[in-house]
């Protein structure tokens, strides 16, 4: 799966979604509905017209078994939290990561192996950048 430039993403209705198909792989509209992650099922006719929209938008699929139709995801859950991201960052940050990283950090508390962890991060984003180490 590719990223495509053109995707949004997902309502907080259409990501439960794609959480239910993420963890069955592929599944009908009365498996997604009946899937453990919700905690009361979906209405079907509400859950079907979310799929059509998602599928407009790229974010799925379908195929058909007789005379069902089987949902499986177009993007992976990475693809998600990088578009989610993007729009985060554009939306509140002025496209600034550092300023995302600094309201994160300032926002709670973060362990020292959070921070060695994020240190870590950027350490290998310099190096995979040609920044060189420092």
């Amino acid at each position: 799966m590719t990223a495509r430039k053109n995707l949004v993403p997902p309502t907080r209705a259409e990501l439960r979604i794609m959480q239910a198909l993420w963890d069955l792989g592929s599944a009908t509209v009365e498996e997604i509905i009946h899937h453990q992650s919700f905690s009361s099922p979906p209405n079907y006719k509400t859950t079907q017209t979310i799929l059509r929209i998602m599928e407009e938008k790229g974010l799925v699929q379908h195929t058909s078994r007789g005379r069902v139709f089987v949902f499986e995801t177009r993007v992976t859950r990475d693809e998600v939290g990088r578009l989610s991201v993007r729009a985060l960052l554009e939306q509140n940050f002025q496209g600034s990561p550092s300023r995302l990283l600094v309201n994160l950090l300032e926002s709670g508390p973060v362990d020292a192996a959070e921070l060695e962890e994020l240190e870590a991060l950027i350490k290998k984003y310099r190096l995979h950048k040609g920044e060189g180490q420092q």
